[in-house]
């Protein structure tokens, strides 16, 4: 069966509306997650911890489970009802966020957030494979980009929650605020979104999770996009981790402060997420060349970089908030290309499980170590730049999108051999 589908299911309105439905999953996903860090400072200060612990809270212990567990959830989700494997996660993960607000001590905090992790794991691969089965390949990059738009979107919901939140509730509170919209969006899911006919490999073959890390180790595209996604999601969770912590020390900002400030730069973020795969999809259709979808990222990590610097660098607040808007809009960018290339480079049967490898990548590279480096370097520099400890600690996380972007450049070099590839082994 040929990838681009000449008959999309359904009707566009219903599509559509799907498709509004996993991006409310995606929004509840991305708040969850990042209210942690705008909170930060308050439960640093609360359980008197270093800047390591932050970094461990912020990324290892939320990365490894959210990484390995995502793999045989996608698997089951290959095999199984991919809508109730959603439901059931997002239903878990907002509980467990409510959960964190209930911890008594740092190993509490941590064992809640290890449950979030598990839950959001079922998150993004079911809800990317059904996204694949709704649009074509020809309207899937702008698809997901709208699907990824999730991200910015309750990122900045989450950011301007935890700092107001913080002041109005205390960080508590905030915390089991935050778990409740997820509830109601589990039961859209489970109630309202129909599991589409799967598309079945033409050759009658059914592919197991073996033989699809067999493909996806052969598509040398895969791979290279996947570190190039991981390297930058290393700068993105490393940095983003301790950007609150930052401003309240180096600026001298309030978490309401922040919170609202990142809440209106999010917004810069969203147009930069539905820009990604907007300008990938046209670009390759106008010269018919799939490369486009690793060039165009890879050109935003990089022209992404000198404002990121800025953010850490200049002394103005007013200028620093300017760099974080532009950076917002280049650093999401990669999010619609990324996923779409990652349906089309495995044949349709193994799209969950596709997705999940590579958040596994991005997820234990980005997630799992950034947060943690970046708490480690500002420790070891805390004796020689002491107050700007933090500071220099960003620049260098920051650096690592020069990595990224060859990464890009050398997964467009086979892109359009892989995707062949994939479509003779359907």
């Amino acid at each position: 069966m040929a990838d681009t589908m000449t008959v999309e299911p359904y009707k566009p309105t219903y599509r559509n509306y799907v498709l509004f439905v996993l991006f409310l999953g995606y929004v509840v996903n991305a708040l969850d997650r990042s209210i942690l860090n705008i909170l930060l400072p308050a439960i640093q200060e609360e359980f008197s911890l270093s800047y390591t612990q932050l970094g461990l809270l912020g990324g290892i212990a939320f990365a490894l489970f959210y990484a390995t567990c995502g793999i045989p959830i996608a698997s089951l989700a290959d095999r199984t009802s991919r809508k109730w494997i959603l439901s059931g996660s997002i239903a878990f993960w907002s509980i467990m966020t409510a959960f964190c607000g209930l911890a008594r001590s740092f190993p509490m905090l941590l064992a809640a957030r290890i449950g979030t992790a598990i839950g959001e794991a079922g998150g993004s691969p079911p809800s990317h494979s059904l996204i694949s089965d709704y649009f074509s390949l020809k309207k899937r990059g702008t698809a997901l980009s709208i699907y990824a738009l999730g991200v910015p979107l309750g990122g900045m919901i989450g950011l301007y929650l935890g700092g107001h939140g913080n002041d109005w509730w205390g960080w508590r509170t905030t915390f089991i605020v935050a778990g409740l919209p997820g509830l109601i969006v589990a039961l859209l899911v489970a109630f309202t979104v129909k599991e589409p006919k799967r598309a079945a490999p033409s050759s009658g073959k059914t592919y197991n999770p073996f033989s699809a890390l067999q493909l996806v180790a052969k598509r040398p595209a895969f791979l290279h996009m996947a570190l190039a996604a991981a390297m930058h999601a290393l700068v993105w969770y490393g940095a983003g981790n301790f950007n609150a912590v930052f401003l309240v020390q180096t600026h001298a900002m309030t978490t309401s402060q922040v919170g609202t400030w990142f809440a209106s730069i999010a917004l810069v973020g969203a147009f930069g997420t539905f820009f990604g795969g907007f300008l990938s999809d046209q670009l390759s259709q106008k010269y018919n060349d799939e490369r486009f979808y690793m060039l165009v990222p890879g050109a935003s990590v990089i022209l992404g970089l000198p404002f990121q610097l800025l953010c850490y660098l200049h002394p103005d607040t007013n200028i620093v908030m300017v760099g974080f808007a532009i950076n917002a809009f280049f650093a999401s960018v990669f999010f619609g290309p990324s996923f779409a290339m990652a349906q089309a480079l495995v044949p349709a049967s193994n799209r969950a499980l596709a997705a999940s490898l590579l958040l596994f990548v991005q997820t234990m590279i980005g997630l799992g170590i950034g947060p943690l480096i970046a708490g480690m370097i500002t420790d070891v520099f805390v004796p020689i730049f002491q107050a700007n400890a933090l500071r220099y600690a960003l620049v260098t996380i920051a650096l690592f999108n020069i990595w990224s972007g060859v990464h890009y450049y050398l997964a467009s070099r086979t892109v359009r051999e892989d995707i062949l590839s994939a479509k003779a082994e359907a």
